[in-house]
């Protein structure tokens, strides 16, 4: 039993950090100044509630989801709702 776990254990803790390197990969990239505005020009209530509540890295990364969705309209229909008003 203590040979399996020895055989086991290093395999299994390498396993865990290349997965935890993908997680972690995301946090690590840096929020550009363009996203920033792109942001704050197009944030629902819902964005401005995750910002306010759990900072910018929260809010952009719920905005990059919501803007990554297939059921968004594109930034053309967006931007001609927002003339029209």
């Amino acid at each position: 039993m203590v040979a399996l776990v020895v055989i086991l254990f290093p395999p299994l803790v390498i396993a865990f950090l290349l997965i935890m390197e993908r997680v972690e990969e995301p946090l690590r990239r840096p929020t550009s100044q363009r996203q920033v505005e792109e942001f704050l020009a197009s944030a629902t209530p819902g964005d401005v509630d995750a910002l306010a509540s759990s900072g910018i890295r929260r809010a952009m990364d719920r905005w990059r989801r919501r803007r990554s969705s297939p059921t968004v309209p594109a930034r053309e229909a967006i931007t001609a709702q927002r003339s029209a008003d």
